[in-house]
């Protein structure tokens, strides 16, 4: 995250004195020549003594998080799909754990809304598909249709427009339990593996997680196998007519290209009919090419469950053995994705988190005074070496043949999707180190990160020049989340990383990526965030990327930046912003504050200059008055994003080292201003 806006000398110094662990050759930027000095500050300020004791208090809780061999990782929690897939995922194999399929029900039932549906957050509105996928899950595990939580679930649903109405990816899971006929679902022949680089539509034109999930996919779809449903489930009573006779919506997007595509699709279908068998032989071969080297053992295909299951089903419909070694493999890496919640429920997690984690973690520990050469961080250092990609030419290859690998993923492994976000803040994370070892490590990621950049100027996360639109337009793309397209708080941190390793802001990389920021900017002066929910999390990022690059503070931009983050700062003194911003009738809405996003919203204040400002001050005051347990404030809203308005995630670390990052950040440049009053610097 781009929130390593540069310490002064004085900072560094003052970090010297009270053993802070700041990279020697660390330099950042004044706070800002507009601060008041520390003395003129109200009296309701957080007393230094106190700030101090809460930054210390909570450093050793995040600490006792660690784990042993040095590795942070907290819970990663989405919507009610992926336990409901989870269970569904079951009965298309019939192999059904009742015990453990009883816990995941009662999850399930835990987060139904008062309303009777299910939500893509907390406390969000009901969407339908999450709805419908829930109910066909609980009615698998044996819930009474006529019981009051399934009645008022149907009624929502029906109210909406029924099962025809759900988005592709449901429909698709229905068709697989033959609770909708195919046409159902829009036409993805298997063939697809077979088209060339520069036809429309190809592999490398999309997003990573939309490749591992397409492929093995387009297996299942050219198969189109039967689930098992050992019970015999139907959920026909969430229909406004027969599944037989309803009609399926297949224009994406609404528009002439939308409806230009949805007559394509029609077209595939006649044509599919008349394909050769060779040729669909053909490209399951090559779908399988592409799916065995990406297993990436226990940690799944892509990293993420919804590859992971659909390779399961995908081999279940080759007819592959349930002893094979792939195919126990690949449910090995679902299973892990399982996390118990108490004594009674568990439930699926979309993925793992742990160097997303651990990279976090280290830098507020460092920022909170944690010394570099402790044993914790060393394991913690260790630990991230340990697994930096070198050797595998990942999927990105494709955009930069000739670019070597170095980077880091999001997961525990996933080789071939190393992460442009979380390499850059893994590479800030080692340098704010100082330790010599890390220093080959850095200078690989560097070079991979240059590398990644897309000719606009911007980073992506995964792919570099990853902008084919039209394909957004296409029915299988209704969830318009095909692409991932450079974005500004990816952006920041990449430009982040390179001030902090000596890259001014006259290198071209820097220049270019400053420029990107600078377009990207909203009318109101906040910027849009792609993975954090939303226009606190990218505004945070880009003026820190800005204070980075010693861009002047008192500019247009950013003074506009500040402005907006003052303006949205709550009566409680904190920062919130609802998951529902993504959608332009309610881009302004926040139900309460957070205490990550107030911490956001503080390190973007600090970085333009604001160290000193009443919003600032309330802000501290917010987060040291608001209720914690052990290393996390209590934050039960969502403040992750999968993809704006259709998969939303709860990072439940955010909760632990963003705050504590902010609070210690504050401290440390209060102490400068102190240093400031005594000496008259």
């Amino acid at each position: 995250m781009a929130f390593f806006d540069r310490l002064s000398e004085a900072r560094r110094a003052a970090h010297r004195d009270h053993q802070t662990a700041e990279a020697p050759d660390e330099t950042h930027g004044e706070p800002g020549d507009q601060a008041p000095a520390l003395k003129q500050l109200p009296d309701d300020l957080v007393s230094s003594s106190a700030l101090d004791h809460l930054v210390r208090t909570q450093r050793q809780a995040l600490k006792d998080m660690q784990r042993p061999d040095g590795h942070w990782v907290f819970e990663f929690e989405a919507d009610a799909t992926i336990p409901a897939e989870y269970i569904m995922l079951q009965h298309f194999l019939g192999d059904i754990d009742e015990a453990r399929e009883q816990r995941i029900a009662n999850f399930l039932r835990g987060i139904q809304n008062e309303q009777g549906g299910w939500p893509l957050f907390h406390k969000g509105d009901i969407d339908l598909s999450a709805t419908v996928k829930a109910y066909f899950a609980l009615k698998l595990v044996g819930d009474d249709p006529e019981a009051p939580h399934m009645a008022r679930a149907r009624e929502v649903i029906l109210a909406r427009g029924g099962g025809a109405q759900c988005n592709v990816f449901t429909r698709i899971a229905l068709a697989l339990f033959g609770q909708v006929p195919w046409r159902a679902v829009p036409e993805m022949p298997v063939e697809i593996m077979l088209l060339p680089r520069w036809f429309p539509f190809h592999l490398s034109k999309v997003s990573y997680w939309s490749r591992t999930v397409i492929v093995p996919l387009l297996i299942l779809m050219a198969h189109k196998p039967q689930a098992q449903n050992p019970r015999g489930v139907r959920i026909d009573e969430l229909f406004l007519r027969p599944p037989k006779d309803e009609r399926f919506p297949m224009n994406a997007t609404g528009d002439a290209l939308g409806a230009f595509f949805a007559g394509l699709d029609t077209v595939l279908r006649t044509a599919g009919r008349r394909l050769p068998r060779g040729s669909r032989k053909r490209a399951i071969r090559k779908a399988l090419d592409f799916i065995t080297p990406r297993l990436n053992g226990e940690d799944g295909l892509g990293g993420i469950f919804p590859a992971m299951a659909n390779a399961v089903m995908a081999f279940e419909a080759l007819g592959r053995p349930r002893d094979d070694a792939e195919f126990v493999m690949a449910r090995k890496a679902v299973d892990k994705l399982l996390l118990d919640r108490g004594p009674d429920q568990t439930y699926c997690q979309p993925c793992l988190s742990p160097i997303w984690d651990t990279c976090l973690a280290a830098h507020a520990m460092l920022e909170a005074g944690e010394d570099p050469d402790s044993p914790s961080m060393q394991r913690a250092i260790d630990w991230l070496l340990e697994r930096e990609i070198t050797d595998v030419l990942g999927d990105w290859a494709w955009h930069r043949p000739g670019l070597q690998p170095g980077g880091w993923a999001f997961q525990y492994r996933n080789d071939y999707y190393p992460d442009v976000d979380d390499t850059a803040v893994v590479v800030m994370a080692l340098d704010r180190t100082g330790d010599p070892r890390c220093r080959p490590a850095i200078e690989r990621a560097t070079d991979w990160v240059l590398g990644m950049q897309s000719s606009n100027g911007g980073w992506g996360a995964f792919d570099a020049e990853n902008e084919y639109y039209y394909l957004n337009s296409i029915p299988f793309a209704d969830h318009g989340a095909l692409l991932d397209p450079p974005t500004v708080d990816v952006t920041a941190r990449c430009i982040s990383m390179l001030a902090q390793l000596g890259f001014s802001h006259s290198h071209s990389a820097v220049r270019r990526g400053l420029e990107f920021l600078r377009k990207e900017q909203e009318a109101d002066g906040s910027w849009f965030g792609r993975w954090g929910v939303n226009y606190v999390y990218g505004t945070w990022s880009a003026l820190s990327a800005f204070n980075a690059c010693d861009e002047d503070l008192s500019a247009p931009h950013i003074r506009k930046a500040v402005a907006w983050l003052q303006d949205r700062q709550r009566p409680d003194g904190g920062w919130g912003e609802d998951c529902a911003t993504y959608w332009p009738e309610t881009s302004d809405l926040a139900k309460e504050s957070t205490a990550s996003q107030t911490a956001w919203a503080l390190l973007g204040l600090m970085a333009a200059g604001e160290v000193e400002s009443k919003a600032v001050r309330r802000g501290v005051a917010y987060l040291e008055a608001s209720p914690r347990e052990g290393s996390k404030w209590h934050e039960p809203l969502y403040t992750g994003i999968g993809f704006p308005r259709v998969f939303y995630l709860n990072y439940h670390g955010y909760s632990a080292y963003f705050p504590l990052w902010a609070l210690a950040r504050y401290h440390n440049l209060r102490r400068d201003n102190e240093r400031r009053v005594r000496t008259g610097m």
